[in-house]
């Protein structure tokens, strides 16, 4: 089996202290004298896009981060187990197309919030308008004719409704308005 050392990961070590940097070389050293003992606490990462990372306890804080496969070993990266998890989550081993040369590829992924319009459609609500007859007495209704049964509706008559009553009147056609009204 190869075992190899990514720049990443000597990157990544010179920014711990050096207890911490103490401790992950000796896990370094023992994992490339036997990748396959249960000691190393080697642990498959799930929530990535390369399935070959692999997280290996150092301590109960630090995790170093390795590209597994059967023929190769390969130190990634190190650093607290969360930032560690995260920097495994974000990246993919790949071999350029061109030059062939191996390569860490950050995956770029972009969040979108999507806003979904519901258009309600709203009736504006108009106040409602005065009855025009309102201040007509029904002895005057009356004493123009308006048979007694429509007085109700004469006296609710607004200037939307009053057309409808007025198609009410052609069967009054011929009675005769003997006086005007009067509008007070």
């Amino acid at each position: 089996m190869n075992f190899r050392i990514a720049d990443t990961f000597t990157d990544s070590l010179a920014r711990l202290t050096g207890d911490e940097q103490k401790a992950v070389k000796t896990t370094a050293f023992d994992l490339q004298m036997n990748p396959a003992s249960p000691a190393m606490k080697l642990h498959k990462l799930d929530k990535v896009k390369d399935k070959n990372f692999w997280s290996v306890q150092v301590s109960s804080d630090l995790r170093m981060i390795v590209h597994k496969t059967y023929e190769s070993l390969l130190l990634c990266y190190v650093n607290h187990h969360d930032d560690a998890y995260e920097w495994a989550a974000r990246r993919k081993l790949e071999t350029h197309p061109k030059t062939g040369a191996a390569q860490f590829v950050e995956i770029r992924e972009r969040v979108e919030q999507i806003t979904i319009q519901q258009f309600v459609e709203t009736i504006p609500v108009a106040p409602p308008k005065p009855p025009l007859f309102e201040n007509i007495t029904n002895e005057v209704l009356l004493s123009y004719g308006v048979p007694e049964e429509w007085l109700a509706d004469i006296h609710k008559a607004d200037e939307d409704t009053i057309l409808t009553i007025a198609d009410l009147t052609i069967v009054l056609y011929s009675v005769r308005w003997t006086q005007p009204l009067l509008w007070t």
